[in-house]
């Protein structure tokens, strides 16, 4: 014979079977019925990484009267419990407000992929027991808040795998343009060394050894020619740098587009 399990109070007069059909944990959420008695074994929303399922069970008994277990979950009873996953959804709900990148996108599908998972199959199990006792109104209620809950839990998934895939795609833009600047740089860059090469090829072999006029000054003002060529040559420098790095033209298709909606 299967032993019992001790997932449910001892004190709880509820029929053997359903202590039968637990094992050592909840398992699946679902709907017991037997003799008059109802037991529905449902989970507590689950936290982020967490790896099993803690159970709650709310028991009804021929009478009428709801009891909940286990104690140190601290819900007595199912208003309690979807208001756990109330609060759980509008915390992940002002996440994805606050979400601006692929990581925080990510780490909020991370957990919304298991309360999904929980929230739908909340509201399925709810429904079943409210068709088992069909004039049970706070079964009637629960179910319709559950349903409510398992709706924003999907709208919020669906936004965050959205934001999660525009914000990757934003970033692949932002990637390719910096790419494409680049590119184009390093291309202005090799016309102007390839303007320049045959001149400073001719000067490393043959030398610039040329009297200019200026020897003269130097033997008078020692460095003050040779800082002035210097400085001039930085100056260069800067105008060629900013001719290199400006800012490079859309590409042809950008143009056309452009021009179609003028």
């Amino acid at each position: 014979m299967k032993p019992e399990s001790t997932l449910l109070p001892a004190d709880w007069s509820v029929p053997a079977e359903f202590r039968q059909r637990l094992g050592e944990s909840a398992g699946r959420q679902r709907v017991m019925e037997a003799d008059g008695h109802l037991l529905i074994v449902l989970h507590a929303p689950p936290d982020p990484d967490e790896a099993g399922r803690r159970g709650r069970f709310f028991w009804r008994d021929p009478n009428g009267t709801w009891k909940a277990a286990p104690r140190a979950e601290q819900v007595s009873s199912l208003t309690e419990h979807l208001a756990g996953y109330r609060t759980t959804v509008e915390r992940l709900e002002q996440a994805e407000e606050d979400a601006q990148g692929a990581r925080e996108y990510f780490e909020l599908l991370d957990q919304l992929t298991p309360l999904t998972r929980a929230a739908r199959n909340l509201h399925d199990v709810l429904q079943k027991a409210r068709e088992s006792l069909p004039n049970e109104r706070r079964l009637i209620v629960a179910r319709d808040e559950a349903y409510e809950i398992s709706r924003r839990t999907d709208l919020l998934y669906d936004d965050a795998k959205n934001g999660l895939e525009f914000a990757i795609a934003r970033q692949g833009e932002a990637q390719a343009e910096s790419s494409r600047r680049m590119a184009v740089a390093a291309h202005r860059l090799n016309v102007l060394v390839a303007f320049f090469f045959p001149v400073a090829t001719l000067t490393a072999i043959f030398g610039m050894n040329l009297r200019h006029g200026l020897e003269r000054y130097d033997t008078y003002s020692l460095p003050i020619v040779l800082i002035g060529v210097t400085l001039a040559g930085l100056l260069l420098g800067m105008i060629i740098t900013s001719i290199i790095t400006r800012p490079a033209p859309p590409p042809r298709e950008t143009r056309r587009q452009s021009a179609k909606r003028k």
